[in-house]
């Protein structure tokens, strides 16, 4: 592992930089165009717009992470938490794409969910 995406932003994007740096790993972070000032846009390596303020524009669009993740040489993505940290699909899209997952793996959080509606 050598480049590492963040498909997060605000202070866990942050954290997750810092730990990279510490490991000696380049990091993309990914922003909205609100954030483009933000600080894990900073204190990243590489920084790549996917889009418009609103989430469901930029930060939840997994094609457009995995596109940036392709175009910018990143081999795995970390996904912070909440946004998309549980979304089996982009686990299965970034494992699929040849980009190493750094999460739990799918069925892991298959069975977080079904235990989650069960309660």
């Amino acid at each position: 592992m050598r480049r590492v995406l963040i498909a997060n932003r605000g202070e866990i994007a942050c954290r997750v930089i810092r730990a990279c740096k510490a490991l000696g790993l380049e990091t993309v972070a990914v922003h909205s165009e609100a954030d483009a000032g933000a600080m894990h846009v900073q204190m990243a390596d590489i920084a790549v717009p996917i889009g418009p303020p609103p989430a469901v524009q930029s930060y939840l669009v997994v094609e457009r992470i995995l596109a940036a993740a392709q175009q910018h040489g990143a081999d795995a993505v970390h996904p912070g938490y909440g946004f998309l940290s549980e979304n089996t699909d982009f686990a299965r899209a970034a494992e699929a794409a040849g980009v190493t997952w750094i999460g739990p793996p799918p069925e892991a959080i298959e069975v977080m969910a079904q235990a989650a509606r069960l309660n």
